[in-house]
């Protein structure tokens, strides 16, 4: 249980600090709201509903087709998206055969094809 607290912190600091860097966002809580064009929101709002629907692998593969052009506004709904899938209680998760370690790999291979692997090595040393 503390383990799986610490790397939902881990998680949400990441997130935080992508956001605040490279969007000059300072929020304790990521939601769709810091979006700003419609088809950004709606596309999150999809994926938003696939995973309250328990389709999370369904949608966590929509989010590496997003990110593959490199767009930051893709980064963006991506870490909104891990922001979201972080937020869900474990019960949820492992109901939906998914954990928070796969939040954090998912989170941590998105980033990586940004190249801010320094940003997300910060917060992953030991």
């Amino acid at each position: 249980m503390f383990e799986q607290d610490y790397i939902m912190r881990l998680i949400n600091e990441i997130v935080r600090a992508i956001l605040k860097l490279l969007f000059g966002i300072d929020t304790a809580s990521p939601t769709d709201e810091l979006l700003m064009e419609s088809e950004e929101k709606e596309t999150l709002d999809n994926l938003y509903d696939l995973v309250d629907a328990g389709k999370i692998n369904e949608a966590e593969d929509m989010v590496y087709d997003l990110t593959e052009t490199g767009e930051m506004a893709k980064l963006e709904i991506a870490l909104l998206f891990y922001a979201y899938l972080n937020d869900k209680d474990d019960d949820f998760l492992e109901a939906n055969d998914f954990s928070r370690e796969e939040i954090k790999n998912g989170l941590t291979d998105i980033v990586s094809r940004y190249g801010l692997n320094g940003i997300v090595g910060t917060f992953l040393t030991e």
